[in-house]
């Protein structure tokens, strides 16, 4: 027995000596490289914000660290992590000659190096700077770095670092992570049995994840609980407590994906401009509000759900199939001044399909358009009761040389003649729109609208209907040409990147004045009659003024309800994602329930909005007849028959 110590004390002292010379002759080659510590840059997780600083997302590549910085990590955590991994951390120089003297025994005792002996500032060194392979000459690194880090670094920034870089189970990386991730709590607000349960997971983060091997977990905690007692940093009633508390455990995502549309549309903007996005620790704060987020889904499922059983009760009736299986929608509100994005829904069920179809997706407008075809005839000096149009013409061209003829109509089959302008959008009618464009001019309609921030437009007589295509997102942004008095505002998503320097990059509001607010003022009240009284009468929301239009594409391949209130802009959108028609739904009966389901919503958590439109001063109010108010501006002046117009108007038309 004495003989077998004795040869230990000889192998322990050779292998001390072995240390000290492979210290001598590796560290030439080795060079002791340690800056990766030194410059501890870790992969940490970026954050998005709404702008209430609600969290929305985690997002990051193969690592979901949260950092803590030392003065973060609550003692206790310290002590226990030193009681079950390292007692003599705050003593040693990087290595513990005792402990490698007990792992040496153990390891001849199994034949084998199965004892690691490790500090935590070698584990750190394994983590960060070395394989974990189980080789002498690793370990001999290990240590020559552990020693080197130990005469650079402090225990506190070592400690740091051990405690963000370690591994905790379920994908959490740091003990801030894994806090947050199991827990729901800060640092600061863990108890000793849930600090123990922590300090106890990196030996083995897959066998004590408390999600999976609950009591495994607690064994281990109940563990570091003991240590700390017996190296007399715990009481013995604080031991006896905590031993005998079982934590709540959160089985929690790692993403904690709130708005996953957002998210990834957020990555993706971002992406260009920040190439460690995933990996940098950003704080991105959004414009959007995560209620309104939640009421604007709401509002677009419920249409959806409408749309479905329409169609159920068509198969019922006629006994035909319909298939709905890509019917999908897409919704967006902004805020009209800022053009801030409060919402935005790329699809009714992300779990089903993550393409984003507010952005992503381009669609036709239909008459959801003719707004700023509308907007360019006042520009031009028509007013709202300047005479159009209304009968059916044939057009005639040339396509590849060969002569066709397009004959246009209107949705109702008829035509009513002369109708004013107003009467003609309140309506929606295609022929009135047509002449207007044939009357006008069509290098007028198409420098005009292209001025405004249109691009791909048409240009043929087919712009009159709304041919071209756009995602509901930038059309939001083009309808606050109408609700911001003139201005058009792009969307903006992003407010601002805070990076981990405490560095701030500001996304400000991008605007282009188009035309007056007298002259956007004048199609608001037209937009307020296609609500009121038009094809719009399914968006109306007592208590509140709204304006809009509808949209409607040949066969019914898109629906499209756009509008606004006194300070909110919302695109509405359904279709299929295949582009095959829908059964008979327009942009009326699908998409304008959608738009008041959400200002409904809206306005029980918002009641102070603005209710009622701002008539500018270059307004001029006119009464034509009992009751009857129209509008006019020094540009728009009243047409010298405008009293007989109104006289000729049918009930239908103005009720």
């Amino acid at each position: 027995m004495k003989f077998l110590l004795k040869l230990i004390v000889a192998l322990f002292i050779v292998g001390v000596l072995g240390l000290i010379g492979g210290y001598l002759y590796l560290s030439k080659d080795l060079k002791l490289d340690i800056q990766k510590l030194v410059n501890y840059n870790p992969k940490i997780t970026t954050k998005i914000y709404d702008r209430n600083g609600e969290l929305i997302s985690n997002i990051f590549g193969n690592v979901n660290r949260e950092y803590a910085k030392f003065d973060e990590i609550p003692s206790r955590l310290v002590e226990a992590v030193v009681a079950i991994e390292d007692t003599t951390f705050f003593e040693h120089n990087g290595i513990n000659p005792e402990a490698i003297l007990r792992a040496l025994i153990k390891d001849i005792r199994h034949m084998k190096l199965k004892e690691g002996a490790s500090t935590l500032t070698q584990q750190l060194v394994k983590l960060t700077l070395l394989s974990r392979e189980k080789r002498l000459k690793r370990k001999i690194n290990e240590a020559l770095l552990a020693m080197k880090v130990e005469r650079t670094l402090s225990k506190e920034q070592i400690m740091e670092r051990y405690l963000n870089e370690v591994f905790y189970g379920h994908g959490y990386y740091g003990v801030k992570t894994a806090a947050k991730g199991y827990f729901h709590k800060s640092l600061d607000e863990l108890n000793l049995k849930e600090i123990a349960i922590l300090a106890g997971i990196p030996q083995r983060p897959s066998a004590y994840d408390p999600t999976r091997h609950y009591d495994n977990s607690l064994s281990r905690a109940n563990l570091v609980l003991r240590r700390m007692y017996i190296l007399g940093w715990i009481s013995k009633e604080e031991f006896e407590k905590y031993q005998a508390l079982r934590p709540k455990i959160y089985n929690s995502t790692l993403k904690q994906n709130r708005a996953p549309y957002i998210a990834n549309e957020v990555v993706r903007e971002l992406e260009k401009i920040y190439p460690d996005l995933m990996t940098g620790g950003y704080k991105i704060y959004t414009t959007i509000d995560l209620e309104t987020q939640r009421i604007a889904q709401e509002a677009l499922k419920s249409a959806y759900q409408g749309i479905l059983e329409r169609g159920k009760a068509y198969e019922k009736k006629s006994g035909e199939k319909i298939d709905y299986s890509d019917l999908n929608g897409a919704m967006v509100v902004l805020e009209s001044k800022s053009g801030d994005v409060l919402a935005m829904v790329g699809g009714v069920d992300y779990k089903k399909s993550a393409f984003n179809r507010a952005v992503q997706s381009r669609r036709q407008p239909g008459s959801s358009f003719k707004p700023f075809i509308y907007l360019s005839a006042l520009n031009a000096g028509y007013s709202t009761q300047s005479k159009l149009t209304d009968i059916s013409r044939t057009f005639s061209y040339k396509d590849r040389d060969e002569d066709k003829e397009w004959k246009p109509s209107n949705y109702e089959k008829n035509f009513k003649g002369l109708i004013t302008l107003r009467e003609a959008l309140v309506h929606s009618r295609n022929l009135a729109t047509i002449n207007l464009v044939n009357e006008l001019g069509l290098d007028y309609i198409h420098d005009e609208v292209t001025k405004m921030g249109f691009k791909d437009i048409p240009k043929d007589l087919s712009i009159s209907l709304g041919t071209f295509s756009i995602s509901p997102f930038k059309f939001a942004g083009f309808y606050t040409i109408f609700s911001n008095q003139g201005t058009r505002v792009e969307p903006k998503l992003v407010s601002k990147v805070v990076g981990l320097d405490g560095g701030v990059k500001q996304f400000e509001t991008i605007a282009h004045p188009v035309t007056s607010p007298e002259q956007a003022f004048l199609m608001t009240t037209i937009l307020e009659d296609v609500v009121k009284r038009g094809t719009g009468r399914r968006a109306r929301v007592d208590g509140i003024a709204l304006a809009g239009k509808t949209g409607t594409t040949n066969q019914y391949k898109d629906a499209w309800f756009c509008g606004y209130s006194p300070e909110i802009t919302a695109t509405v959108w359904f279709g299929r994602d295949s582009g095959k028609p829908m059964h008979k739904e327009t942009g009326g009966k699908a998409s304008a329930p959608a738009f008041a389901k959400f200002f409904e919503g809206y306005l029980k958590i918002h009641p102070e909005t603005k209710r009622e439109f701002d008539k500018p001063e270059g307004v001029r109010e006119v009464e034509l007849a009992k009751g009857v108010k129209e509008y006019f501006t020094d540009l728009s002046s009243p047409p010298s028959d405008a009293k007989e117009s109104v006289d000729e108007m049918d009930d239908e038309l103005l009720f």
